[in-house]
């Protein structure tokens, strides 16, 4: 049974625990005055990030944990301070004694440390990584995020389900379109109505747009992390074009505030002649990259995760299909009628990433030209109601699972957790038997949010 997340919410005298898997969500009550859970990541790893946020969160103790440090509170963020609580009000915190967090290590002779982030050289955003090396060989990694927590699940809370739009489009600009396509499914579970087949062509094609804008982006920085600029130089060039069509679609390079009720016509000759063209550069790239023999000495075989860590550590997205996972939210009628087809690769490295996101491409580009319509549709949404609602899409990076409970008209709860909140926890695992100047291209090869991570 996959896990999917697992977080709390404050009821008036209990904290409930909510834990989601594939095809099922199990709920547990515990008193506020003990609250004390049992750990999963015992059998679920990746479960240790979902509990060590609970608990600095709401202060819910993680019962047999392997893992008791903080995720999100850094070192100077003040003790015994639950932002999540419904008791806590503050909008501004005074720093507490600076407490070291200590990192996982490996140690012995002839091992150091190397410590990388979170201020990085480039447009990077911060994320710590620590290494034990020996010589230029990773023996471990420990993945450290949560700089840039901006308190999103608090700041939504007591806001109407409008008011909270324009916050959660812009969680993460990768996946801005998948957020409102998250966001939109619920609103209409919520107003008990369904979308106008017109309508959701045209909000699946901007997901897929949106889609092929990061993996052109990918498609570029990859190679280039190999020394290869000349990728990146032309990867970038049609990732801008792509991301021009979204402005001249939606008014806004990243498409916030696309995801309505009230659908565009869309230039359907016009468009049909950029996917043309785009399709003939992207059978240019394919062709000169895999004919690029020393780039593929640096793919293949490097930064591997197998099979059995994919699953074990519930990875998702491109991720988890470069090693043999068939899982992708897209896997359902509309999507297989409109020529969807799982795009997979078995070797799980980053080789096996770089052609998925070939075959990502290629197929959102046909899914596009048939999610074309000429009419305008729209709907009028009706009141919602109050209640507790799911959604998942499939973003760029991989499936994104978003919660709201509304109460009263106004959000109860908000969670979201991000694909990369999965994919984060197995890169450790990528990093063995191969060389710190290989992390920047396994790094780059799962192209994973921060902004989406660090909520």
């Amino acid at each position: 049974m996959r896990l999917i997340a697992r977080y709390a919410k404050e009821l008036s005298n209990h904290f409930e625990i909510i834990t989601v898997y594939e095809d099922e969500t199990q709920k547990e009550l515990v008193s506020k005055e003990d609250p004390v859970i049992k750990t999963l990541a015992k059998k679920y790893p990746a479960a240790i990030w979902f509990e060590r946020k609970m608990h600095d969160d709401f202060g819910i103790i993680i019962e047999d944990a392997f893992d008791k440090r903080p995720l999100v509170h850094q070192e100077r963020f003040p003790r015994g301070v639950y932002p999540l609580r419904k008791i806590f009000t503050q909008t501004q915190l005074e720093e507490a004694e600076y407490l070291p967090y200590k990192y996982e290590a490996i140690n012995g002779d002839g091992v150091f440390q190397v410590a990388v982030g979170p201020i990085h050289a480039g447009i990077i955003e911060p994320g710590h990584f620590q290494f034990s090396q020996a010589g230029e060989d990773m023996l471990h990694l420990e993945v450290r995020h949560f700089y840039k927590n901006r308190a999103i699940e608090k700041m939504l809370e007591g806001k109407t389900l409008a008011e909270a739009k324009p916050i959660i489009e812009r969680i993460s600009g990768n996946e801005s379109i998948a957020y409102q396509i998250c966001y939109r499914d619920i609103l209409l579970q919520s107003s008990k109505q369904e979308l106008p087949v017109a309508l959701k062509k045209y909000h699946a094609f901007l997901l897929e747009l949106e889609r092929i804008i990061h993996h052109l982006t990918d498609l570029g920085f990859i190679p280039n992390d190999a020394g290869f600029g000349a990728a990146l130089a032309y990867g970038s060039k049609l990732a801008e074009e792509a991301r021009r069509k979204m402005k001249a679609l939606t008014g806004h390079r990243f498409g916030f505030g696309s995801i309505d009720f009230e659908g565009k016509a869309i230039d359907v000759d016009a468009t049909k002649k950029y996917l043309e063209k785009l399709t003939e550069d992207v059978a240019f790239f394919e062709d000169w990259i895999m004919d690029v023999p020393s780039l593929w000495d640096r793919f293949d075989t490097t930064g591997v995760l197998s099979q059995q860590k994919a699953i074990k550590y519930n990875t998702v997205g491109v991720v988890a299909r470069a090693s043999g996972l068939s899982l992708d939210r897209r896997c359902q009628a509309f999507y297989f009628e409109n020529g969807f087809e799982l795009a997979n690769e078995v070797n799980g490295d980053v080789g096996a990433r770089f052609k998925i996101r070939l075959k990502e491409v290629k197929n959102s580009i046909q899914l596009m030209l048939n999610f074309l319509e000429e009419e305008e549709s729209y709907l009028e949404l009706q009141t919602t109601t109050d209640g507790e609602y799911q959604a998942f899409v499939e973003s760029s990076i991989g499936e994104l699972f978003m919660a709201i409970d509304i109460k009263e008209g106004v959000i109860e709860r908000f969670f979201v957790r991000d694909p990369s909140f999965m994919n984060w926890q197995a890169v450790h695992i990528m990093m063995k038997k191969d060389i710190i100047a290989d992390f920047p291209l396994i790094n780059k090869s799962c192209d994973l949010s921060y902004a989406g991570n660090d909520l």
